[in-house]
């Protein structure tokens, strides 16, 4: 950080439909590569942003976080106001405050909650793009349940992983804290919260939960998966418009 600058901490949302997810991409359509363009307006020079991971093309945000350094005199209401010009509805930068120095987005996580939405039918076309229609399939939620009380804790969670190539060397143990799924009317909900996650875990973990919901995988089935510590086609992840990236925890 350069000497008058200061470190501002930034909370945005956003629908993840028209968007190649998180991360800056060579062509441009990222919800990083926004928000670095607009800041650029800004300040009249490349501003490099943080993000506390990255969420997939087609997933969604309630509370994203990242942050930048910045030279900024007029306080954090005012660079608000100046952020939240310009931009789409599917994007919304929804609070700034300045941070510690030594903060950062990702490495200062020490948690984070995942939502993931399924419609027991055919969901409405005003939250179609926000759910994963299961058409006339029934989901046994007391199953799903059981299951997931099994993963809970501390493990490998290598078999609820996809290799992103670049990912080698990220520790495949994690702890999840809550793993809970819950329904009201056709609306189903599965609510992950944990330590860290590896890529597309959340997606896989709920592929899995419906599968057991289901009846085509067991209890049993699920933990030999987990305990194989191998990646593998016993379950798909589910669809990424499903998934909500709920909240941060530092």
């Amino acid at each position: 950080m350069a000497r008058g600058e200061q470190r501002f901490k930034c909370v945005c949302a956003y629908d993840g439909t028209e968007f190649c997810g998180w991360q800056s991409q060579a062509g441009g359509g990222s919800i990083q590569d926004f928000i670095e363009g607009r800041l650029a307006e800004i300040f009249k020079k490349k501003v490099r942003i943080h993000g506390s991971g990255r969420t997939d093309a087609g997933v969604h945000a309630n509370a994203q976080v990242f942050h930048f350094d910045a030279e900024w005199p007029h306080g954090t209401e005012s660079l608000l106001k100046a952020m939240r010009c310009g931009y789409p509805k599917a994007l919304q930068i929804s609070k700034i405050s300045v941070a510690k120095g030594d903060f950062h987005a990702r490495y200062s996580v020490k948690g984070k909650r995942y939502i993931y939405r399924i419609y027991e039918g055919y969901a409405p076309p005003v939250i179609s793009r926000y759910r994963w229609s299961l058409g006339g399939r029934k989901l046994d939620i007391a199953a799903m349940n059981d299951a997931a009380s099994a993963l809970l804790g501390t493990h490998d969670f290598t078999a609820f992983s996809a290799n992103r190539g670049n990912d080698a060397k990220d520790n495949p143990v994690k702890t999840l804290t809550k793993l809970e799924v819950s329904r009201r009317g056709k609306e189903i909900k599965i609510t992950t919260e944990g330590s860290g996650y590896l890529y597309k875990m959340v997606r896989l973990l709920a592929g899995a939960l419906v599968d057991v919901g289901l009846g085509k995988l067991s209890k049993g089935g699920l933990i030999s998966a987990l305990e194989s510590k191998k990646r593998g086609n016993t379950f798909q992840a589910a669809p990424a418009l499903g998934l909500f990236l709920d909240r941060v925890f530092y």
